[in-house]
């Protein structure tokens, strides 16, 4: 939750979020949350008599995880310790509850980010003791749970499926045209843009997603593409001079690309682009389709994972991420066909809808206190 705020974080924050408003209206009977940080607090947390902060500062993550947060858990005499973020603390003893937003290190670790060979084995490690020794482990789709319970070998009894939604922020909202041209401006967006954002993985299919629209971009020059994410290839492709080059051979800024746009921002993007594209061979959940297609946007997505089980008929899924014709096609039926666009905007806003944050954490809340004495 530190930081630039993105996957975990956001998950958490909006389990706060939903936590702080039961405590309010005092749905909540007798449940306090001690929230432990390694650098800062941040100052837009949910404010609540249910929640006292405590920084325990130290300078390097492994050690916040695995020496200060079982001491500090320890020392408070929690009754469960809820890990939001893949792994838990090798040495606690006591109870903990876990949540697995994917496991591709695991199930696909050629296609994971690795920050180094210490890292590839210890992650790995790490995930599967945790989840071994949890009480409950949290997932945000049915693929995922399937895939924890294979990989892990973990009763499936104790893998739940916990759906994560869209934050209220990220909702279609009445055109505000002044507001959409202000962002359009801000990132050199002239006319009609195709989106993209998320981090930048190699199984995000980005250079693929560029190829195709310089493809496409030759017969329909009044389209952009904006690509929103840090760069995180790997081996490493040099997006940026790629981007150059296309870019070069079009003879104009048709593609785009920027690390990182607040909130505010991306929900008027969302919202501004005539299309958004989200290739990847291997999701857990997927929230910036279904973010989306609540802000009004068409999707072009990937028939894999839990894609399909998210996107569930809501938008056009390519079969074959790797093939540019397929998604050129995809681009070009979006691009000149009105009927269709409609269709899945509608069809968007109903699935986006499914999905609630209120049931994600009134779920997971009822589970921690229900596994405390068991």
């Amino acid at each position: 939750m530190e930081g630039n705020r993105t996957g975990v974080g956001r998950y958490l924050f909006n389990l706060l979020r939903e936590w702080q408003t039961a405590g309010r209206e005092k749905q909540i009977a007798d449940c306090r949350f001690i929230l432990y940080f390694k650098d800062e607090i941040p100052a837009d947390l949910p404010k609540s008599d249910l929640f006292e902060m405590k920084l325990l500062k130290t300078l390097s993550k492994a050690w916040f995880i695995h020496r200060a947060l079982p001491r500090a858990a320890k020392k408070d005499k929690i009754d469960i310790l809820f890990c939001p973020a893949y792994v838990a603390p090798l040495c606690y003893r006591g109870k903990i509850a876990l949540t697995l937003h994917d496991i591709v290190y695991e199930a696909h670790p050629e296609w994971f980010n690795w920050q180094s060979k210490a890292d590839k084995i210890l992650l790995r490690w790490v995930s599967k003791k945790a989840a071994k020794k949890a009480a409950i482990i949290f997932v945000p789709s049915e693929f995922t749970r399937q895939e924890v319970i294979k990989n892990y070998r973990v009763p499936s009894e104790k893998v739940v499926l916990t759906y994560e939604a869209v934050d209220s922020s990220l909702r279609f909202l009445v055109k505000d045209e002044k507001a959409l041209a202000s962002v359009k401006n801000k990132y050199a967006l002239k006319e009609k843009f195709i989106f993209f954002a998320g981090s930048i993985f190699s199984r995000r299919h980005i250079p693929e997603i560029i190829e195709t629209f310089s493809k496409f971009a030759q017969k329909r020059g009044d389209f952009q593409l904006l690509l929103c994410g840090k760069n995180y290839t790997s081996p490493w492709v040099n997006i940026d001079r790629l981007i150059e080059q296309k870019n070069s051979a079009l003879g104009r800024q048709a593609i785009l690309r920027v690390d990182f746009v607040a909130d505010n921002e991306l929900k008027l993007l969302y919202n501004a682009c005539a299309f958004f594209v989200w290739l990847s061979d291997y999701e857990g959940f997927g929230l910036p389709p279904l973010e989306a297609m609540s802000c009004g946007a068409p999707v072009i997505s990937s028939d894999s994972s839990s894609l399909r089980e998210v996107i569930n008929g809501a938008g056009l899924l390519i079969k074959n991420n790797s093939d540019t014709e397929e998604i050129c096609q995809a681009m070009q039926r979006l691009a000149e066909d009105d009927v269709l666009r409609a269709e899945l905007i509608r069809k968007g806003s109903v699935q986006a809808v499914k999905f609630s944050w209120q049931e994600c954490a009134e779920k997971t809340l009822q589970l921690l206190i229900s596994n405390i004495n068991v």
